[in-house]
């Protein structure tokens, strides 16, 4: 086995394991014994499992925002463009559960890899134009699109999380529903929205 080759194989068997097991409950004697390497092997590559630990989530997020990016760059019209990015982060969590499971848990302490959290707010950032857009053209205020576009983004993550495990509907069921949701809910959005209150509460 090539030097690649050999870094390859060990990014394989981390990836699994730290889906299976957490980044704080993988240590480098599983890795080396699942890779049928010794441990001196697996510093060689990436220095400990925190290096190896690094590069499985530095490729599995840009794997998935490339993924998002071209749905939603390749995709004509705001509807699409939501269904797009839609389909694209579900592709991901259908090809990739255990690069999903890692990333969208929370990142070890000490760890400098990006969150989550972040990862949710780039692709929301993408968002933001196509909301804004389709805000002034139905008399919205645009300068609201930002923190719809957390909640759209949101929205079909987490929703994605729970079909991770939940897999009694199928991809594209999932997604329509999804959409369904997202899109006829904002087609039918108020211009300045107010909370309901009973007479007599304030």
């Amino acid at each position: 086995m090539t030097a690649a080759q050999r870094r390859e194989q060990l990014i394989g068997v981390g990836r699994t394991l730290f889906a299976e097991r957490g980044f704080e409950g993988t240590t480098v004697e599983e890795i080396a014994a699942a890779a049928q390497v010794s441990k001196p092997v697996v510093y060689e590559h990436f220095g400990g499992k925190e290096g190896l630990y690094a590069v499985i989530v530095d490729r599995e997020q840009r794997t998935l925002l490339e993924g998002i990016r071209t749905g939603i760059n390749q995709a004509r019209g705001a509807r699409r463009k939501v269904e797009a990015g839609t389909m694209a982060l579900l592709d991901y969590i259908e090809a990739y559960p255990d690069g999903f499971r890692i990333i969208s848990r929370d990142a070890p302490t000490g760890s400098t890899g990006t969150s989550f959290a972040t990862i949710l707010s780039d692709v929301a950032s993408q968002v933001e134009d196509i909301l804004a857009d389709q805000f002034s053209r139905r008399g919205l205020r645009p300068e609201m699109s930002p923190m719809y576009a957390q909640m759209l983004v949101g929205m079909i993550a987490y929703t994605g999380q729970w079909w991770l495990d939940e897999r009694d509907q199928d991809k594209a069921t999932v997604a329509s529903n999804i959409l369904n949701l997202a899109w006829n809910g904002l087609s039918r959005m108020e211009a300045d929205p107010d909370l309901y209150r009973h007479p007599g509460k304030a």
